[in-house]
C-alpha cells in the first residue's frame, strides 16, 4: 500500500516543481526586460536633454549670426547719400554694393512700395512681395528670411529702410549668402537626436530649411525656438526608443526588482520543495527521474557578433551587360539585359558611391511600366544592403522624383523608368549629391559591380511617402493663367496621366484628357511626342473639340510635345524660343542652352531677346551639368526636354514646362491666339527626328567612322555630339542615340531647295560609309 501511494504522489510533485521552474524562468526574463526598459527610459530622458541642449546652442549661434549680418547691413546703409530718391536708385545700389561686396543682389523700392502693390506676383515672387509688404508694419527691423533661387541656391534676404525708420525714403531689398547661417547651424554638435532649421511663413506654414543630426530621429516637436531678428526657428527632433512601459524609470526599476526577487524565490523553492522520503530499492526515486529526464534546459549559447563582411564579389550567376550602362542613364530590355538581380547590384553600387560621399538617404520612384514595382523593389533592396535609407514615393513621373530630392533634402534620387522606349524596356535615371550621373560616372557604377567593390553591411531603412500633393501645390501656387484655355492632354497611357491633368486644371485651364489612364502596355500609341505618328490622335482630338491647344507627354513625363488647333506640330526648338523670350524679360543677359538638334533660327532669337545662346550636347544629364557650369537660367532639347532654373530647380520637367507655356499663351497682352503667338517664332523647312535602326553598339561605331571620313566642303562642322554641318541657308545632323541603338538625323533649311541639297550631301556621305543603310529621306 505504501509503495502504491508513493507511485501516485510522484507525478504531482514533479509537475509542481516544473511549474516553479517555469514561473521562475518567466519572472527572471521579465526582470531582464524591465531592466532594459529602465535603461531605455533613463537614456531617453538624457537624450532628450542633450537634443534640447543642442537646440539651445543652435539658437544662440544663429542669434549671433543674424545679429552680425544685421549689423553689417545697418553699417552699410548708414550715411548713404539718398538725395533724389527714387530717381537715383542705381547710384544708391552701386554705393551699397561697394559697402556690401558679399551681397548677391540689391534692389531699391519706393517708400510706398507702389511697384510691389502693382506687380505681377507670379513674376515678382510671392515670398519677396510678402516680405516687402510686411516691412512697414514690422516692430523694429523687418525680420530676415530665406529664399530659394534654384536647387541648392538658398539666400538670406533682408528688407532695410533707407533714411528714417519711422518714415523711410525708400526700401532696400538685399540678398546675402545663406552659407554663414548653414555653416553655424551644421557646426552645432547634436549627438543622439536631430535639429531642424525651419522658416515660418505668412500663411502659417513652417518650412524646413536645414536638417542636422540622426536621420532615425522621428519624434518632431510641434514648435521650435525662434531666432531673434528673423523668421527662423530651430525645432528639436527627439530620438525614438522601443518603450512599452509607462515612461517612469522608478516604476520600471521597481518592476525589475519585484520580478527578480520573485524569480529567485521560485528557483529556491524548486530546490527545496517536494523531495520524497527514502523508498525501497526497487522503487525509483525522484532524483532518479530527474537524472533520467533533466528538467533544466541546456544553456543557450549566444552566437558571436558577426564581423562586418568584406565587399562581396558579383555572384557568378548574375551576368551584367555593359551595354545597358549608357551615356546618361542605365537602360535595357527587361528579363534579358535588365533583371531584378542586376537592379539590386545597381542599387548596391549607387549606395556605395553615396557612402563614399557621406550621403545616406535617397528617393526612389518608378513610372507606370509593368516591370517597375519589381525592379524598383530590387533596387531599394540593393541600396538598403549598402546601408542607404530609402524614401519610396511610388509610381510618379520622373520630374517628381527630382522634385522629391529637393523636398526631402536628400540630393539623391533614382527614377526607375523606360522613358519613351517600348514596353519591354526599363531603366534608371540617377542623381547623387545633386548631380545627374552621366558618362564616366555611369561607367564607374558598372566597374564597381564587376569588381565586387560594393558595400554590403545592410542597415538601410525604407519608408513610403506621398509627395504628389506637394508637387502639385508647388506648381499651382506659382503658375496661374490669366484666362482659361481649353486644352487636350495626351499622356499616351504613361505615368503623367496620374498628375498632368490635375496640375493643368490647377493653374486654371479646362483639360480634356486623352489616354490618361496609366497602362504599361501602352495600348493606344507609343508615349513619344517626338514622333509625329504618335501625335495623330491628339491632333484629331484638338480639332474635334475645338480646343486651343494640344499637349503630349512622354512615358515618364519629362518631355513635352505641342500641337495647335490647325494641326501644326510645334517643334520644341520653337517652343524654346517662347520660353527664352519670357525668361530673358526678367533675366536679361542670361545664358540659354540648346542641343545640337535645334534650329539655326534659335540662336538669333536668343540674341534678339538679350540672351547668351550656347549649343551643347544632347542628353538630359549632360544639359543639366552644363547648366550648373554656366549658371544658365533655361535650357531645352529638340526631343522636348525643357530645363527651367528661373522660378524652378533646373531639372527637366514636361509637366512644369506645360504650365509655363500655358501661362505665356494665356497672358498675352494683345489677346492673340496660341497659333498667332507661335507664328512669331521663325521657322524654315525642317524634318522631325529621322531614325535609322542598327544593332546594339553599331550606331556608336558608325559615327566614329563617319566623323573621320565624311567631307562637307565649306560647311561649318560641330562635332560635340555626332556631326552637324551648317551652311548659311540650313544645316544637317547625324548623331547616335544614347537611349536606343539608332542613328538620329535632322535637317533644317530656309526653303525646300536648300533642304533637298543638304539631304543629298548627307545621303552621299552616309552611304559612302555604309552602302546598306536604309535612309528615311
Amino acid at each position: 500500500m505504501a509503495m502504491n501511494s508513493a507511485r501516485a504522489r510522484l507525478p504531482n510533485v514533479q509537475w509542481g516543481r516544473l511549474l516553479m521552474l517555469a514561473g521562475g524562468t518567466l519572472l527572471l526574463a521579465l526582470a531582464v526586460f524591465c531592466a532594459w526598459q529602465t535603461w531605455l527610459i533613463a537614456d531617453q530622458g538624457s537624450a532628450v536633454t542633450r537634443v534640447h541642449a543642442a537646440q539651445d546652442r543652435a539658437v544662440q549661434a544663429l542669434n549671433e549670426e543674424i545679429a552680425k549680418q544685421r549689423d553689417t547691413v545697418n553699417q552699410a546703409v548708414a550715411g548713404l547719400d539718398l538725395t533724389g530718391l527714387p530717381g537715383n536708385a542705381q547710384q544708391v545700389v552701386a554705393a551699397l554694393k561697394q559697402r556690401l561686396p558679399q551681397a548677391l543682389n540689391i534692389e531699391i523700392y519706393s517708400a510706398g512700395l507702389d511697384e510691389v502693390l502693382h506687380a505681377n506676383y507670379r513674376d515678382f515672387g510671392y515670398a519677396k512681395a510678402a516680405q516687402l509688404m510686411s516691412a512697414p508694419d514690422a516692430e523694429g527691423s523687418p525680420p530676415m528670411e530665406a529664399t530659394l533661387k534654384g536647387l541648392g541656391d538658398r539666400r538670406l534676404t533682408v528688407v532695410e529702410p533707407l533714411g528714417s525708420s519711422q518714415k523711410p525714403q525708400a526700401w532696400a531689398w538685399i540678398e546675402l549668402p545663406f552659407a554663414p547661417i548653414g555653416d553655424r547651424f551644421e557646426a552645432v554638435p547634436v549627438g543622439d537626436g536631430r535639429i531642424e532649421l525651419h522658416q515660418s511663413t505668412d500663411r502659417g506654414e513652417n518650412l524646413q530649411l536645414l536638417s542636422h543630426g540622426r536621420k532615425d530621429s522621428v519624434d518632431i516637436e510641434p514648435t521650435g525656438k525662434p531666432i531673434e531678428g528673423s523668421s527662423f526657428n530651430v525645432v528639436a527632433v527627439l530620438p525614438g526608443a522601443y518603450i512599452v512601459l509607462p515612461p517612469s524609470w522608478p516604476f520600471a526599476a521597481m518592476l525589475t526588482l519585484v520580478s527578480l526577487v520573485g524569480g529567485i524565490a521560485l528557483f529556491w523553492l524548486f530546490g527545496r520543495v517536494g523531495k520524497p522520503a527514502r523508498a525501497p530499492v526497487e522503487e525509483p526515486t525522484l532524483s532518479d527521474v530527474i537524472e533520467a529526464q533533466p528538467l533544466q534546459p541546456e544553456p543557450v549559447k549566444s552566437a558571436p557578433a558577426a564581423a562586418k563582411p568584406a565587399p562581396a564579389p558579383v555572384p557568378v550567376d548574375v551576368k551584367v551587360d555593359p551595354a545597358i550602362f549608357r551615356a546618361y542613364d542605365v537602360r535595357g530590355v527587361v528579363g534579358k539585359s535588365l533583371t531584378p538581380a542586376v537592379a539590386k547590384l545597381l542599387g548596391q553600387s549607387i549606395g556605395t558611391v553615396m557612402r563614399e560621399k557621406g550621403l545616406r538617404e535617397i528617393v526612389v520612384g518608378r513610372d507606370g511600366r509593368l516591370s517597375g514595382p519589381e525592379l524598383a523593389g530590387a533596387l531599394a533592396d540593393g541600396l538598403r544592403l549598402a546601408g542607404i535609407d530609402v524614401i519610396d514615393i511610388g509610381s510618379v513621373p520622373t520630374p517628381v522624383v527630382y522634385y522629391a530630392t529637393y523636398r526631402y533634402n536628400t540630393g539623391c534620387g533614382v527614377a526607375v523608368t523606360g522613358s519613351h522606349n517600348p514596353p519591354d524596356y526599363n531603366g534608371f535615371k540617377i542623381v547623387v549629391g545633386g548631380e545627374t550621373l552621366s558618362e564616366g560616372a555611369i561607367q564607374d557604377l558598372y566597374q564597381r559591380i564587376v569588381t565586387g567593390a560594393l558595400e554590403s553591411d545592410g542597415g538601410g531603412s525604407l519608408r513610403l511617402v506621398d509627395v504628389l500633393p506637394d508637387y502639385v501645390e508647388r506648381i499651382t501656387s506659382d503658375v496661374q493663367t490669366e484666362r482659361a484655355l481649353k486644352i487636350v492632354v495626351d499622356c499616351g497611357n504613361g505615368i503623367p496621366g496620374a498628375v498632368a491633368p490635375q496640375v493643368l486644371e490647377g493653374i486654371g485651364c479646362e483639360v480634356i484628357p486623352l489616354y490618361c489612364d496609366v497602362d504599361g502596355n501602352f495600348p493606344n500609341h507609343h508615349p513619344d511626342p517626338s514622333d509625329p505618328h504618335n501625335l495623330e490622335d491628339l491632333i484629331l482630338s484638338v480639332k474635334q473639340t475645338g480646343a486651343d491647344l494640344g499637349l503630349a507627354f512622354d512615358g515618364d513625363g519629362d518631355r513635352l510635345g505641342v500641337v495647335t488647333r490647325s494641326g501644326e506640330i510645334i517643334f520644341p526648338d520653337r517652343t524654346l524660343m517662347l520660353f527664352a523670350r519670357d525668361v530673358l524679360s526678367r533675366q536679361p543677359g542670361a545664358t540659354i542652352i540648346y542641343d545640337v538638334k535645334c534650329t539655326g533660327h534659335l540662336k538669333g532669337q536668343i540674341l534678339d531677346a538679350g540672351g547668351s545662346p550656347l549649343m551643347w550636347r544632347t542628353g538630359h544629364s549632360l544639359i543639366k551639368a552644363k547648366m550648373r557650369e554656366t549658371g544658365a537660367e533655361l535650357a531645352g532639347e529638340m526631343s522636348g526636354h525643357f530645363f527651367f532654373q528661373e522660378r524652378w530647380y533646373g531639372f527637366d520637367d514636361g509637366i512644369y514646362a506645360a504650365a509655363r507655356l500655358l501661362e505665356i499663351l494665356a497672358g498675352d497682352l494683345e489677346g492673340r491666339t496660341p497659333e498667332e503667338i507661335f507664328a512669331t517664332c521663325p521657322k524654315g523647312v525642317s524634318t522631325p527626328e529621322l531614325k535609322v535602326e542598327m544593332t546594339e553598339g553599331e550606331h556608336y561605331r558608325f559615327i566614329e567612322t563617319f566623323r573621320e571620313q565624311a567631307h562637307f566642303g565649306d560647311a561649318t562642322l560641330v562635332t560635340i555630339d555626332g556631326v552637324r554641318a551648317d551652311w548659311p541657308d540650313g544645316w544637317g545632323l547625324v548623331r547616335p542615340s544614347n537611349t536606343t541603338p539608332i542613328l538620329v538625323l535632322r535637317f533644317d533649311a530656309d526653303n525646300e531647295q536648300a533642304l533637298k541639297r543638304i539631304q543629298d550631301v548627307f545621303r552621299t556621305q552616309l552611304l559612302a560609309v555604309d552602302a546598306s543603310l536604309k535612309l528615311p529621306f
